[in-house]
């Protein structure tokens, strides 16, 4: 991370979200923020908007949503251990994400599955039938 002397004002959005290790790369960090995945303050923001400290952002990871609120800056990734001091996560967002893993676990076995796979010919069946309802 960098020292205070050296730390900037500002840094790009996907700089950060890289850095602070949310996404494994910057275009996966582009491409959340331009699919409308995060957003500053509440509102949709581009790649290049420019964040300081003391902003929140909503970041959106697969059935997760996390309000985390900007510590310190920095452009480069670093340990793991080193990137969770760059933000914080409210209590909220985490009593939130919290009680709806435990919704989706309670959920998991209301879900059937088959007990096996189909075989060749219920798979032509069932192309057979997801072709003619079209």
């Amino acid at each position: 991370m960098n020292t205070p002397s050296e730390q900037p004002g500002k840094v790009r959005l996907d700089k950060w979200l890289w850095a602070a290790r949310f996404f494994k790369t910057r275009s996966l960090a582009k491409a959340a923020i331009d699919g409308g995945k995060v957003h500053l303050e509440g509102k949709r923001v581009k790649v290049s908007r420019e964040i300081t400290a003391g902003d929140t952002l909503q970041i959106r990871q697969g059935w997760d949503e996390k309000v985390v609120t900007v510590l310190q800056l920095s452009d480069q990734r670093r340990g793991a251990a080193e990137a969770q001091l760059l933000y914080r996560e409210t209590e909220d967002s985490i009593a939130r994400r919290e009680a709806q893993a435990l919704a989706r676990k309670a959920a998991g076995g209301m879900i059937d599955r088959p007990a096996q796979r189909p075989n060749k010919q219920q798979r032509r069946q069932i192309h057979r039938f997801k072709n003619t309802r079209d």
